[in-house]
């Protein structure tokens, strides 16, 4: 696969992700839900995550700084990565997820570094884009969540250790399309790993 169809992939991923996130925080309030199609399992719900995966955060007045230039310096490393592989004409089944893993990587990089400046607060309100009154300031911004599919809700059997009797959710976490790019590139490298991680294939001249 070329550099440009590599690209290609990037870019596609990052406008799908940055338009969702875009109209979701100009049309929605924090926390505001609602179902698509009318299936309780499938729902557009509006959260904003300030740390790392599930929510987590690195305590400390800088572990928000922290984050968002480990996010720049991982961004780079994968677009090398990226490069060295299309270079070397690595097979598809790793530059595709490569890609995918990159798009996602820089559509929250994006949010984490800009939002702050260019949005208002969505707290009880629906937010401006380039507002006069921005929330926070470069590399402080929120990454915008808003796909949950909570498919079975309800209380485990009792027998089960620790968590018997307890409510549960099923699937629990609230993503985005830069979250799914990556989470499908992961898993195309984890299915197909000998064919991503083959010797590439020399063409003799």
């Amino acid at each position: 696969m070329s550099l440009k169809k590599a690209y290609i992939i990037v870019i596609i991923v990052l406008l799908i992700d940055q338009i969702s996130k875009i109209y979701v925080k100009t049309h929605m309030e924090l926390d505001e839900w609602f179902t698509v199609l009318n299936q309780d399992w499938f729902r557009i719900h509006f959260i904003e995550n300030d740390g790392m995966a599930w929510g987590a955060e690195i305590p400390g007045v800088y572990g928000k700084l922290l984050l968002t230039l480990f996010r720049i310096l991982a961004v780079i490393g994968i677009g090398w990565w990226l490069y060295d592989s299309v270079k070397k004409k690595h097979s598809s089944y790793l530059i595709v997820p490569i890609a995918l893993i990159l798009a996602g990587a820089f559509g929250n990089i994006l949010d984490s570094v800009f939002y702050g400046i260019i949005f208002d607060s969505s707290d009880n309100q629906v937010a401006t884009l380039f507002s006069n009154q921005p929330y926070g300031k470069v590399l402080y911004g929120k990454v915008v969540d808003m796909f949950y599919f909570p498919i079975w809700r309800g209380e485990l059997p009792s027998w089960l250790p620790i968590w018997g009797g307890k409510q549960f959710s099923f699937f629990n976490a609230i993503f985005n399309v830069a979250d799914a790019a990556i989470s499908i590139g992961v898993g195309i490298l984890i299915v197909f790993n000998k064919k991503a991680f083959a010797k590439p294939t020399v063409v003799a001249e």
